[in-house]
């Protein structure tokens, strides 16, 4: 933190904004890990004197019990964030989401699993930006992508990548028949273009440009602003339409194309590491990791950890936080 405190102190430090705002970045992740241990060491300073007054005064014996749990479930959320120690776990996130099977409901399902994730980086104090938003004429969305930036954001949205299930009655049904609908996630990290990623723009990379859609006026619908680029070696692609400016968002989609070919790179060297020890790979994409349910009964279960929440709409309104800690210790454990 000194060092870094010392670099930005220098006059020149923001003449170049993206490095600069890496190393905001790097200060912010890394008093988001000192800061809750200070506490802990000042939480247990403070016990340690309480004991000792303890021998000469009952009222400090009674509240010492008190301190122990509060200095426990400190201890508890530092050994948590101790499991965020993968290489890009430190930065921010590019979450995309995805209607897959189930028609309209599945559009309408998207559209919902966007609502609960900006609405757990909002209780959480990250800042949110939507790059991409593709609407369904019916209802929902087809598709979506946000950032989530703010310090261990990747490190905590990792887990939830892949299928998110739902069953429900249908309110698009005029039958009133239960439903069950899909929608995937996709998480990168999201990098500048300092990563070590070879990209050769000019023989691997197609670019698309077309008319933004959905909301933001007139302007949107009528200019050829948004882009979309296609990795050829890869398949890979990525599209933001969020600026009004092209020169952005194509700025903005090779970051995201560097982010995903990084998150694609990472979980090569992880299944040549699990095959080396003949274990399965944690990261991939694809699975079906958490099933909601609102008919017959209201739950949430993750069917990797097996974690369960009985309050649908809780969840919903972005209180996945115990997901994504039960993903943290599962990943660990197994």
């Amino acid at each position: 933190m000194a060092r870094i405190e010392e670099q930005m102190a220098v006059s020149n430090f923001w003449d170049n904004p993206e490095q600069a705002r890496a190393v905001v970045a790097e200060l912010k992740s890394l008093k988001s890990l000192l800061k809750p241990l200070d506490r802990a060491l000042s939480a247990y300073e403070d016990l340690q004197a309480m004991i000792e007054m303890a021998e000469e005064d009952e009222g400090f014996a009674a509240e010492a019990p008190r301190q122990i749990e509060k200095l426990e479930k400190m201890v508890e959320d530092l050994q948590l964030q101790a499991l965020l120690d993968g290489p890009m776990d430190s930065h921010s996130a590019l979450l995309s989401i995805n209607a897959r099977d189930g028609g309209t409901d599945a559009n309408d399902w998207a559209e919902m699993l966007l609502r609960m994730y900006i609405n757990w980086a909002q209780k959480n104090d990250y800042k949110v930006e939507l790059l991409d938003r593709q609407d369904n004429e019916e209802a929902g969305i087809n598709s979506a992508c946000i950032a989530v930036r703010g310090p261990m954001a990747y490190g905590y949205l990792k887990g939830e990548e892949g299928m998110h299930r739902l069953v429900r009655i249908s309110p698009f049904n005029a039958e009133g028949k239960r439903q069950t609908s899909f929608a995937s996630i996709d998480v990168t990290p999201e990098v500048d273009e300092s990563i070590d990623i070879e990209i050769d723009w000019e023989n691997d990379v197609r670019e698309d440009i077309f008319r933004a859609s959905g909301a933001g006026g007139q302007h949107v619908n009528k200019t050829s602003s948004a882009i979309r680029l296609t990795h050829l070696p890869t398949g890979q692609v990525v599209q933001c339409q969020n600026e009004r400016s092209q020169h952005k968002n194509r700025a903005t989609a090779r970051k995201m194309l560097l982010a995903a070919l990084a998150r694609l790179e990472a979980i090569r060297r992880e299944e040549e590491l699990a095959a080396k020890y003949n274990q399965k790979p944690k990261v991939g994409f694809g699975s079906q990791i958490r099933n909601y349910f609102l008919h017959p009964d209201q739950r949430v279960k993750d069917s990797r950890t097996g974690y369960t929440i009985g309050n649908f709409h809780s969840v919903l309104d972005g209180n996945i936080q115990p997901f994504l800690d039960a993903y943290l210790r599962w990943r660990v454990e197994n």
